[in-house]
């Protein structure tokens, strides 16, 4: 089944007429022969618009009950099954009451189109969802009601509801929007010119820009290379230097003539990133470009003229701001220089402007030589010896008078070359063969002081000093080369080693691994993007570095796709080629932790699942046990005082009743931590803090045990803590009635308090068995009890939910080896911010 298309009447504000303008075109599809119905379609007791519903079928609406109050909403059932040609669908951005079928209007619609309806809708400019600030800030008011972007630029049609902001005051003023008693205040408020100025520029503006999405797929699609000048679109010709500012400014200068012109700066750079622009200057013509309203582009090309008029055609630029040339003179004999080519190759639909700065005729400066990866100190050492050496060793070998002949006179120069070969490389050892072959040739090579050799010998000596000078120069290149490439390559491995054992290790987080490569690669900034399909919005997964993240791969300097839904994103510089491949690496390794940092998200919900698990299974064994014990207690004493065949004496029946009594303080004990548990595991225990004193709390927490069989030590000097009243008496008792049972008879149990540092202190001191230092942890745990507890003692939940309790209120509780032998609960809770008391109005039972 083919999907429906949606088209959306899109307003600057309220009252514009876009419900008007749709129930219009209804009418004109239902003269037409179409199957068209009013979905839903809110008229707002505004009669032009009521009237416009006549002569349209109705699709009865759905009746809900939220709070009390009946609403009306569209009922999406209905119109699957009445299944009509058109629907209308007023209000996009409409939130639907709690109980319908989707949370979203807008996700009512993409339902109804998937089943092959088409769908005609409404929506204002401030209802979408990237426009809230802006429009907040025009208005004052946030948009509550708001639609994704992309929802709406999915549409197949887009029209533009659009009037003037004083003939809508004028509407507005004869009633025909709001009832008169709303009107005063509306056009005070909301519906002030200025707002209205804004809201109606806003929205020309977004349908401009589809508009011109529309135009780009149709160029696309159909292939036309040729510009269009549907408005003025100026590319600006960058090269890295200071110059670029000039440019810009003038480039904007040129938008700013024509209504709705665009600038687009343009950098291009060679693949093996030779002669690249100085990347702290693009970062200010970035910024400078962007602060002007237009976009930075930055662009691969071998050919730079090219690859410059191939972005102007497809972006449909309709002119071309370059520099003058920074050449000199003598640096035309190499070409012509861009600015010639590109307006040479421009054609006749492509205007290119040459601007004059200050850096013209200056010097463009040459790429730095392979020579470079030996250092400057050994280039000068390298000049120096193979220029200058050969002239201070013939002034050497002619002061001295020294008869060596032809042959050692030559293999002194030879060594000199030799040497400016180690040190700077190829053009340092040409230099010293050149000059020393001249030096020989007029100097020590008869007949002297002439450049003519009379000997052949001499010839062939000559030219085997040249070619020797020229050998041991190139192998020393070659061997800098090597070591340049054994350096990048041992760099290299080591950064694929520490991938590779991070892999093993699973040791490195995605944050980890984008500051690592934004360290290795010298990057302002990183960021993971990823999306669920082609057609749907980048969302950033990951970022680090010292800017906003990344919306879209397009707007890095340096994109590294991950397959085809996602992409790592690099700002600061364009990497040469060779370093895309360790990028690559990168890309693939930040792919792994985020799969493996969802998996591990997914494995502790599991585990969050199986722990659950457990513990119903444990609920189970426990009703199935320890809560019978005193439920059959209970009944057997029932049972026995109803008896009519027994006559109990009254010493009798207040054993009995006392055992009854028992069974069900004990009862409701148990069930009390089971329903306290659930509670902690569920998340829904939410503490209400509150400045109050220990003394005030922590003996009200000993009503469950014996009297006499606790020491209470609690200092009147204590700070006051910021707790929860009733969750800390809580803990405490569970804390103390555990103290409690496993003390040996005859032995109280302390209880006592002490500051340390800006927390308090709770210690609980038995006398008891202890439990050993491996297992202090598990006896928090639910379920779980140790020691020598008789069998039915409870349900082992007491520790645990006095450890989730101290937790909730941001305390603590450990357990800790009694000096002497038992086990000491230390509990911790915050004190009060300055120690200040306050009055509560809340009872210190209250928990949630």
């Amino acid at each position: 089944m083919a999907r429906g298309k949606l088209r959306i009447y899109l307003g600057a504000a309220p009252g514009v007429g876009k419900t008007y303008a749709m129930l219009s075109e209804a009418h004109r599809r239902v003269e037409r022969g179409t199957d068209c119905v009013v979905a839903f379609v809110e008229h707002h007791d505004r009669p032009r618009t009521e009237v416009m519903l006549h002569g349209l079928e109705q699709v009865p609406r759905k009746e809900l009950e939220y709070r009390g109050t009946r609403f009306t909403e569209m009922d999406v059932e209905a119109v699957l099954e009445r299944a009509p040609a058109v629907a209308l669908v007023d209000e996009l951005p409409h939130t639907n009451i709690p109980g319908s079928r989707h949370a979203k209007r807008w996700q009512d619609i993409e339902e109804l189109l998937a089943a092959g309806i088409h769908v005609i809708s409404t929506c204002n400019i401030q209802h979408l969802e990237s426009l809230g600030d802006i429009v907040e800030s025009i208005t004052g008011i946030r948009q509550k009601e708001t639609v994704p972007d992309e929802v709406v630029r999915r549409a197949d049609q887009i029209e533009l509801v659009d009037m003037s902001p004083h003939a809508l005051r004028r509407r507005m003023a004869h009633g025909n929007v709001y009832k008169p008693h709303k009107v005063d205040a509306a056009l005070s408020n909301y519906f002030r010119p200025g707002n209205l100025t804004a809201l109606r520029e806003l929205a020309l503006l977004w349908v401009a820009d589809r508009v011109d999405e529309y135009l780009q797929e149709y160029r696309s699609e159909h292939r036309v290379s040729k510009i269009w000048g549907s408005r003025e679109r100026i590319v600006v010709g960058l090269t890295g230097g200071s110059e670029g500012r000039t440019l810009i400014r003038r480039a904007a200068r040129l938008a700013e003539k024509g209504a709705g012109g665009e600038v687009l700066a343009v950098y291009i750079t060679r693949s093996d990133g030779l002669a690249s622009g100085s990347p702290k200057e693009l970062a200010v013509q970035r910024t400078l470009i962007e602060d002007l309203g237009g976009t930075f582009h930055h662009v691969m090309g071998e050919d730079i003229p090219s690859a410059l008029l191939e972005f102007a055609r497809g972006v449909n630029a309709t002119q071309i701001v370059l520099g003058s040339s920074r050449r000199k003179a003598w640096q035309y004999i190499f070409g012509p220089g861009v600015g010639a080519t590109v307006a040479r190759d421009s054609g006749p639909d492509l205007d290119v402007h040459i601007v004059t700065h200050e850096e013209v005729a200056k010097g463009r400066g040459l790429p730095v030589a392979r020579g470079a990866r030996l250092g400057s100190t050994r280039l000068i050492g390298g000049w120096l010896v193979g220029s200058v050496g050969p002239v201070l060793l013939t002034l050497l070998l002619l002061f001295t008078e020294a008869r060596l002949g032809l042959a050692n006179n030559m293999l002194l120069f030879l060594m000199l070359t030799v040497a400016a070969a180690l040190l700077g490389g190829i053009l340092p050892a040409l230099a010293s063969a050149l000059v020393g072959s001249l030096l020989l040739n007029w100097f020590f090579t008869p007949p002297v002081h002439r450049l003519t050799i009379a000997d052949p010998k001499n010839i062939l000596a000559l030219v085997i000093f040249v070619l020797v000078a020229l050998s041991v120069a190139s192998v020393v290149d070659l061997a800098a080369r090597r070591t340049h490439q054994a350096a990048r390559l041992r760099a290299e491995s080591e950064i694929l080693s520490f991938l590779a054992g991070s892999v093993l290790r699973g040791e490195t987080t995605l944050d980890a691994l984008l500051e690592r490569v934004r360290e290795t690669f010298a990057m302002d900034a990183v960021a993971l993007l990823e999306r669920e399909s082609e057609s749907a919005p980048w969302t950033c997964t990951g970022s680090v570095g010292d800017i906003s993240p990344l919306e879209r791969p397009e707007d890095a300097d340096v994109d590294m796709p991950v397959g085809d839904q996602m992409s790592l994103a690099l700002t600061g510089r364009v990497l040469p080629a060779e370093d895309r491949r360790v990028l690559a690496a990168f890309a693939a390794q930040a792919a792994i932790v985020l799969d493996r940092q969802r998996l591990q998200s997914q494995a502790d919900q599991a585990r969050k699942l199986a722990e659950g698990n457990r513990i119903r299974t444990a609920l189970l064994a426990a009703v199935s046990h320890d809560l019978r014990t005193p439920l059959a207690g209970i009944k057997a004493s029932v049972t026995s005082l109803r008896s009519d065949e027994i006559e109990w004496s009254e010493e009798d029946q207040a054993e009995l009743l006392a055992g009854i009594e028992e069974g069900a303080d004990r009862l409701d004990h148990l069930v009390g931590n089971l329903l306290d548990m659930s509670r902690l595991q569920t998340g829904t225990v939410t503490p209400l803090i509150r400045e109050i004193d220990l003394d005030e709390v922590v003996p009200m927490a000993l009503g469950g045990v014996p009297e006499g069989s606790v020491t209470l030590d609690i200092p009147e000097h204590l700070p006051m803590v910021a707790v929860d009243p009733g969750l800390l008496e809580r803990a405490v008792a569970n804390v103390v009635e555990n103290a409690v049972k496993y003390s040996p008879d005859g032995e109280s149990v302390l209880v006592n308090a002490s500051t340390l540092g800006d927390r308090v202190e709770i210690r609980v001191v038995d006398r008891g068995p202890g439990v050993p230092d491996a297992v202090k942890d598990l006896i928090f745990a639910p379920f779980q009890r140790y020691g020598d507890a008789p069998r039915g003692a409870g349900v082992g939940l007491g520790l645990a939910v006095a450890r989730g309790f101290a937790e909730v209120i941001e305390g603590t509780l450990d357990a800790e080896d009694t000096p002497g032998g038992g086990m000491t609960m230390v509990l911790t809770v915050p004190t009060a911010a300055g120690h200040v008391p306050t009055s509560p109005d809340l009872p210190a039972d209250v928990t949630s």
